[in-house]
């Protein structure tokens, strides 16, 4: 067998010990990372889970209880800038043309749950009603439970909806019902729940979690869980 000399060794072996530390960077780089989880069909960092936690039942809200709310006296409110300001009552709200949407759910505390069937109305179909002015660049979500959260970025996929119904059943309390917000791509606390008001706005206003350092954007994909 032929020897090879001292300096050639750790010539070799230091090679392989870079190629090898290079190999550990790139595999763990965000960008890679972010790539191997799209394979996997979940964002980096989550795991799947087989359901959406209940709020207050196995999952703690923001207020002890969830609201109680009669669909009698059920209103949304839309104001702001807006060409159309308007309320709808529950039936008013259901006679708006309605799909179903098949997408997973992603919550920020790093669970996931695949192929959830909502249906509702394609947030697309409501502005089309309500009709935003050119200038409008936000909208504040207000919630029956004092819950706010600010989207507008995102929010005319075909996947965004409001949604009522969850795999055919009428969403119950403690999933959001009776109506609540889906946006498949952003963190599940941007999907906000027991929705009464809608504002519209040129002015980019921070939600409850946003003020308590949680990213403004939410993109799952790129992990924006927290602000930089």
């Amino acid at each position: 067998m032929r020897r090879i000399n001292r300096r050639k060794f750790l010539y070799v072996t230091g090679l392989g010990a870079s190629l090898c530390g290079m190999g550990y960077l790139i595999i763990n780089s965000p960008i890679v990372k972010s790539m191997l989880s799209k394979l996997d069909d979940l964002p980096p960092g989550q795991y799947e889970t087989d359901h959406i936690l209940k709020w207050n039942i196995e999952h703690p809200g923001i207020i002890p209880g969830n609201p109680k709310i009669n669909l009698d006296e059920w209103k949304l409110t839309v104001e702001g800038k807006i060409e159309n300001p308007t309320s709808f009552t529950w039936k008013k709200f259901l006679e708006i043309p309605a799909i179903d949407s098949i997408s997973d759910f992603h919550c920020v505390e790093r669970w996931s749950v695949k192929n959830r069937k909502w249906h509702g109305v394609r947030f697309k179909t409501f502005i089309d009603i309500i009709k935003p002015t050119k200038d409008a660049r936000y909208v504040i979500f207000y919630c029956f439970d004092g819950y706010t959260t600010l989207n507008l970025d995102g929010l005319f996929k075909e996947n965004v909806i409001l949604a009522y119904k969850l795999n055919d059943e009428f969403l119950e309390e403690s999933l959001g019902g009776p109506m609540r917000l889906i946006i498949p791509d952003k963190y599940g606390y941007k999907s906000a729940m027991w929705i009464e008001r809608m504002k519209f706005t040129t002015i980019n206003e921070f939600g409850y979690w946003e003020k308590l350092g949680y990213n403004d954007s939410a993109d799952i994909w790129k992990e924006e869980r927290f602000a930089k």
